[in-house]
């Protein structure tokens, strides 16, 4: 698990204004909360929090003002719909030893049997409880040499040590479907002179 370094500025001012005057700044307005504390309003530098963000799960280690450290992990991430710059986000504190439950991407290697069938991904990212300093960046799946009508169920998704489900362990994962026959032109055509 990656651990980044950011520096936080405590901020007063609240609204839209507010936030578009800190966004042109290249900066992103944040809010802390967690452990029963009152939440933190927070301003962290766009760039450098978009790069941390582009890892799954990523635990964010936040100097305020220069005064401490804190951990948080992403818990919401707003975007622009149309530009995709990052408009607000959510922090959640946590602390080292502290289980935290997140999702974690589940990836797949191998190839299916042959016959052209096809790998429905039920759940993209599987929740699981891990320790805060510990979250896995993903799950690998294999998938080689599954049929038609095979599942992945969470139970059967090996998970590092440390990290347990937080989901049922019946709970389907992936699912293997057949692939639909096409009809033969001669079968079409046999049913368009019978109509």
């Amino acid at each position: 698990m990656s651990e980044v370094k950011l520096a936080a500025e405590t901020r007063s001012d609240f609204g839209k204004g507010a936030a578009r005057s800190i966004r042109r700044e290249n900066k992103v307005p944040v809010v802390l909360y967690g452990h029963g504390t009152e939440p933190q309003h927070l301003t962290l530098p766009g760039h450098e929090l978009l790069l941390a963000l582009r890892t799954p799960n990523v635990l964010i280690s936040l100097d305020i003002d220069g005064k401490g450290n804190e951990l948080a992990i992403p818990k919401a991430v707003q975007r622009d719909a149309i530009k995709g710059f990052l408009v607000h986000v959510d922090l959640l504190l946590v602390k080292r030893g502290e289980k935290v439950n997140v999702e974690v991407p589940v990836h797949t290697e191998g190839e299916l049997a042959a016959g052209g069938n096809l790998l429905e991904h039920v759940l993209n990212a599987l929740p699981v409880e891990a320790e805060a300093t510990h979250i896995p960046s993903e799950v690998t799946v294999s998938i080689e040499g599954l049929e038609a009508g095979a599942a992945v169920l969470a139970k059967d998704i090996k998970l590092p040590s440390g990290t347990t489900l937080a989901v049922d362990g019946e709970t389907v994962v992936l699912q293997v479907l057949a692939a639909q026959a096409e009809e033969s032109t001669e079968d079409a055509g046999d049913e368009a002179a019978e109509a």
